[in-house]
């Protein structure tokens, strides 16, 4: 009896999923969706908002804590972990650097370009070159010192706070995942993009708190940010491709 109840509801939770599956797919409901991004957008500015106001004044508990406690006690030199951990974490680094965005931009342009989707090449350069023009902006506005409570594993050239790399990486990597998730038929595949680029920008970010290069608060307003603008430039995109104006169409 216990198993007939059981099989029974299979059929009732499949219908609701059914019923349900309309209202999740953004092209059935544009407007509610476009909703919910513009409010995701706020809620990022407001976070954003919030970290930046955190930042004024003398570095606090929540910062000292995590930055230390990637140090070796008694020793603020010395990552924890062994050698090839500090290496590990240069090379994740690297990800959110001018030199590997600018290569990874330039090979998505030229397969774009092959395809012929023009319009999409300069959504991806609006998303990165966009990211960077506002980290330099926010890094000049809010002018934080770089961490000096532990020795630097990395050099730097520019002020803490947002962080650059992980703001760039959030825009960049967020933007890419999300246009090529747009266009794979297999749903499997869609998640695994989208969970490679939250992955990377995730690395990135935690990599610099590793190296002592930023305060955990600059990485968390330089993701926050990112995610914004990465959001922003993919609600444009859709609603051109609404328009007809996008020449990477969404597969149905």
């Amino acid at each position: 009896m216990l198993k007939y109840k059981e099989n029974k509801r299979i059929p009732m939770v499949r219908r609701f999923l059914l019923q349900l599956r309309p209202l999740l797919e953004p092209r059935r409901r544009p407007e509610l969706w476009s909703l919910i991004a513009v409010f995701v957008v706020v809620s990022g500015l407001w976070a954003f908002a919030e970290l930046a106001d955190e930042i004024r004044g003398e570095p606090g508990s929540f910062d000292r804590a995590i930055l230390l406690a990637m140090r070796t006690p008694d020793a603020p030199h010395d990552p924890i972990g062994p050698r090839w951990v500090e290496e590990t974490a240069r090379d994740f680094t690297a990800f959110g650097g001018d030199g590997v965005l600018t290569f990874i931009l330039l090979a998505t342009a030229g397969f774009l370009f092959l395809k012929g989707n023009y319009r999409t090449i300069l959504l991806l350069f609006a998303a990165t070159i966009g990211g960077g023009t506002l980290s330099t902006f926010l890094k000049l506005h809010y002018d934080r010192p770089r961490p000096d409570l532990v020795s630097p594993l990395a050099y730097t050239t520019s002020q803490s706070f947002p962080s650059g790399h992980a703001l760039l990486a959030a825009a960049t990597y967020l933007t890419l995942g999300a246009l090529l998730a747009r266009v794979q038929p297999n749903h499997a595949v869609r998640a695994y993009l989208m969970f490679l680029a939250i992955l990377l920008t995730f690395i990135v970010g935690a990599s610099r708190v590793y190296l002592g290069v930023h305060w955990p608060t600059d990485v968390l307003a330089g993701w926050t940010i990112g995610s914004v603008w990465a959001l922003i430039c993919l609600l444009i995109a859709y609603w051109l491709q609404r328009l007809g104006r996008m020449d990477l169409e969404e597969h149905r």
